[in-house]
């Protein structure tokens, strides 16, 4: 069973997921339904494991060289 949920959000924020929705071509409903049930799976880990994103992003750096050598090494040739 469907139910209609009213909710109040910004003018801008409204224009933006409006625009989102399209490109994605699906309804705003069902990007909300969507990131509610993203929400409901990580529910049990999420506050033991952190947000869906940030679980994401874990092991991402595995193995990178961090010391202040390669840092500086980076801002030298960002910087050129």
């Amino acid at each position: 069973m469907q139910s209609k949920l009213t909710l109040r959000l910004e003018d801008k924020l409204i224009r933006e997921a409006k625009s989102f929705a399209a490109e994605a071509e699906v309804s705003v409903s069902k990007l909300v339904a969507d990131y509610f049930l993203l929400l409901m799976a990580g529910k049990s880990t999420a506050r033991k494991t952190g947000a869906p994103v940030t679980r994401s992003l874990r092991g991402v750096l595995k193995g990178a060289r961090a010391d202040q050598e390669s840092y500086h090494m980076h801002l030298e040739m960002k910087h050129r």
